[in-house]
């Protein structure tokens, strides 16, 4: 299954290279040969840690709980189907898909019934708060095995060690806006890892979804699939413009700039903390970009095996400058004229939007990956003491056929009830604009207005550029 052609792509490592991508050759970098099992190492000079797991236990043990959870099943709750990648296992808690091997290490085993179903295993941090200090580093490593198993036996394998921005719990439908950094990922066997960062919008857009800002290398020494080596990033806050930096085994073979996207892209990715993820899918768009799968010659049973994972940080040093728009972007309080357009990105606070550029005459943003229970506010517009009866919002949308829903306007709560609302389905694209009228009950004074968006599927059904009002 290719990646969705819907503009607002569902969740995580969606396809990040062609078909015919060429793979990098090793580099000269010096391989330390260690154990099957070795300790997190000790905190580096002038680095602290924040979260380790050796993954040590009992064999044939679950992860602890305390600090992981199980991802089951074969989406989030209300989210895209197949994880959005359509990948095709189901995620179990099962110690057969997931177990400690008694000797230091977790793994992550997928496996195939009699039937020909996939289970496997997904297991995410407990704690979303990755992130580092201001003007400090985080590093996010751990030392891992990829399945040993190449050639037609590894078809449709896809194992990954990876983060998610914390907004995604409990959303699932705001990706890529909210980030996503691939530390490690493999697919099908091949001696080469892929990282990738991935925001913005989708597709396209500034990080190039769905394929993200990538880099990839070959493990040198021994294979990624015979033996451990080592996957970082390291998001480097010390200095301006702030880098994301990927590493394998030590050598730093991608680097994402926050100059290389528009500063709203970089905020709405890195103003907030990740949780980490270690799973092995089956099949999906990674791995049928280099032949399918997984299919009869696949062969299961063989597990990513994790030494351990790691999270470091530095000492905070001088932040960098910040990237968050000029004041005059809001206005103040009760200096908002209603009868003025209204640029919907001027929000004072907001749920589940994301900020993108607009094509619409005139350029500048639009808000965008609205979906059911997502809302902006506007605080102090001024309605003056003449009612105004009438809402015009500048709208557009790209949704699939049978997915619309509705703009609501709620005045000083956002569960105050709607004082008018229109629905709006498929304009033609998702930079397809359209002003829409509606009436509203008669309003006068200076009010927090609220936009809300109320739809009963899931799915992101509307972009707005601007809104005002009329008597």
């Amino acid at each position: 299954m290719l990646p969705t052609p819907a503009r607002h792509g569902p969740v995580r490592r969606l396809l990040i290279a062609a078909a015919g991508l060429l793979l990098l050759p090793a580099t000269a970098a010096a391989v330390v040969t260690l154990p099957a099992h070795a300790a997190a190492p000790p905190d580096p000079p002038g680095w602290t840690s924040v979260f380790k797991d050796d993954f040590n236990g009992p064999a044939g043990s679950g992860v602890n709980t305390a600090d992981w959870q199980y991802t089951t099943g074969t989406s989030y709750p209300g989210g895209p189907a197949n994880f959005g990648t359509g990948e095709v296992e189901t995620m179990t808690s099962s110690t057969s898909n997931v177990s400690l091997d008694g000797t230091g290490n977790l793994r992550i085993t997928p496996l195939r019934d009699g039937a020909g179903n996939w289970t496997s295993g997904r297991v995410e941090t407990r704690r979303s708060d990755f992130q580092p200090p201001a003007g400090g580093k985080l590093r996010v490593e751990s030392r891992l095995q990829m399945p040993n198993v190449t050639g037609a036996a590894a078809r449709g394998y896809w194992p990954a060690f990876w983060m998610l921005g914390a907004p995604y719990r409990g959303n699932y439908w705001n990706w890529p806006g909210i980030g996503e950094l691939d530390i490690m990922e493999n697919v099908q066997g091949m001696n080469n890892e892929w990282a990738t960062m991935h925001c913005g919008t989708a597709p396209g857009g500034p990080c190039n979804e769905n394929s993200g800002i990538g880099g990839q290398l070959a493990c040198s020494g021994t294979t990624c699939q015979a033996g451990f080596h080592t996957y970082a990033v390291e998001w480097d806050r010390s200095a301006s413009p702030e880098r994301m930096r990927f590493y394998l085994d030590g050598v730093n073979f991608h680097t994402v700039s926050q100059t290389q996207v528009d500063a709203t892209t970089w905020t709405n990715a890195t103003n907030h903390g990740y949780f980490l993820i270690l799973n092995v899918a089956m099949g999906g768009a990674f791995p049928d970009a280099f032949g399918g799968g997984p299919d009869a010659a696949t062969v299961p049973g063989h597990p990513m095996v994790v030494d351990y994972v790691a999270v470091y940080q530095s000492g905070s040093g001088t932040p960098p400058p910040t990237t968050t728009p000029p004041p005059t972007t809001t206005p103040p309080p009760g200096n908002r004229d209603a009868y003025s357009a209204i640029q919907a990105e001027s929000f004072n606070s907001q749920s589940g939007v994301t900020v993108e550029p607009c094509t619409d005459t005139g350029g500048g943003q639009d808000v965008a990956s609205i979906a059911n229970g997502d809302y902006a506010l506007y605080e102090g517009v001024n309605f003056g003491s003449a009612a105004a009866t009438q809402f015009y919002g500048r709208v557009a949308s790209g949704a699939a056929g049978g997915v619309s829903g509705l703009v609501e306007v709620r005045l000083d709560s956002r569960t105050s009830p709607p004082i008018g609302s229109f629905a709006l389905a498929n304009t033609g694209g998702w930079q397809s604009w359209q002003t829409v009228p509606a009436n509203i009950t008669g309003v006068t004074g200076t009010h927090n207005v609220y936009l809300t968006f109320t739809s009963g599927q899931p799915a992101n059904f509307v972009n707005v550029n601007w809104f005002d009002f009329g008597h």
